[in-house]
């Protein structure tokens, strides 16, 4: 019988800030003949994340480090093509942590079993996949409650967009900084967001001190440097702050200083919480029990951005950061 052919994306070299095409490969390779209790998945979507960044230099971080020339990992959507295990038949839509490439073989523990009722099956890479959940995360990590004025950063973004559709339905004042005026317009229009800003119109403080002149009670995150320093000088006295991603400084070869005014963490009996969603997928079918019927309902709106063909996939990675996504950054298989 002959092998299957798939191409994959492999780690070429490590990046020194930014990522360029230079530091991947497309590569073609055969699979193996399917074994007992082993599933064929073929990729329909793949996600590109800013987290990806970090496992691409040669030092741990909360997950290990890419290999090079080795392909690389990370959320995905396919359909089932040949099952030996039970668990799983031909046509089964499925989720998994083998994207960068167009099929594999996996064990049916590898794999989770999602629904074809919500289309199209990408929803399961942006608001009911890892984006959507660490949004999901991170407002109860601070119990965000109906009242709160809730300050986003990256707020277009994968997960800051959902971050914010979710504060509004939980009956909150929801504040977002995006970087371009067609940004800000998704978030006021699109996302139902109160205010919205481009941080790059003028200083992040100044802006924010105009959207919300009596402070707000919680800073969700996604970039750090600046925003950070300016969320903690608006910030109430015991606001909480969601610390998420740090997005400004992932191609920084040397950290930034800190925050000029940290003191205000003491000043303001403040909370900082970290989190990686990964510690939380026991809760994984509370979240999309609850955002799927927000989705089903018509309540959160899932906001994509499409790369087409696998080749695209590093062009649509090294666009994040360049700040080419509304909402969460797809690649479609073909």
């Amino acid at each position: 019988m002959p092998k299957r052919a798939s191409r994959e994306i492999r780690l070429a070299s490590r990046p020194t800030g930014i990522p360029t095409a230079a530091n991947f490969a497309l590569a073609r390779t055969e699979l193996e003949p399917l074994r007992d209790r082993k599933v064929l998945v073929r990729n329909l979507f793949m996600s590109v994340d800013p987290y990806m960044r970090g496992r691409m230099n040669d030092r741990k971080s909360y997950a290990p480090p890419f290999e090079l020339g080795k392909p690389l990992d990370g959320g995905a959507v396919g359909e089932v093509i040949e099952s030996r295990a039970m668990e799983f038949k031909p046509g089964d839509a499925v989720a998994s942590n083998f994207g960068w490439r167009e099929y594999f073989i996996a064990s049916p523990k590898e794999l989770h079993p999602v629904s074809r009722e919500i289309q199209p099956l990408s929803v399961y890479l942006g608001a009911l996949g890892m984006t959507g959940m660490t949004a999901w995360v991170g407002l109860n990590l601070v119990e965000v409650k109906a009242g709160d004025v809730v300050f986003i950063s990256g707020a277009a973004g994968a997960v800051g967009n959902v971050a914010g559709q979710l504060a509004k339905l939980r009956g909150c004042r929801v504040i977002g900084s995006a970087g371009s005026a067609e940004k800000v317009k998704f978030l006021r229009e699109d996302c139902g967001f109160d205010i919205a800003f481009n941080y790059k119109a003028g200083p992040v403080l100044e802006q924010l001190n105009l959207a919300a002149p009596d402070g707000v009670d919680v800073y969700f995150d996604n970039v750090g440097g600046e925003t950070l320093e300016a969320a903690l000088s608006a910030l109430r006295v015991h606001g909480r702050i969601v610390a998420c991603g740090g997005i400004s400084g992932y191609n920084e070869e040397r950290p930034r200083p800190g925050p000029s005014n940290l003191f205000n963490i003491i000043t303001k009996r403040l909370t900082m919480k970290g989190f990686i969603v990964r510690d939380w997928l026991d809760r994984q079918a509370e979240f999309e029990k609850e955002v799927g019927g927000y989705l089903k309902a018509g309540k959160l709106k899932n906001k994509e951005t499409v790369a087409k063909g696998i080749d695209q996939a590093p062009g649509a990675f090294i666009g994040l950061f360049q700040g080419q996504n509304v909402g969460k950054m797809v690649v479609e298989l073909d």
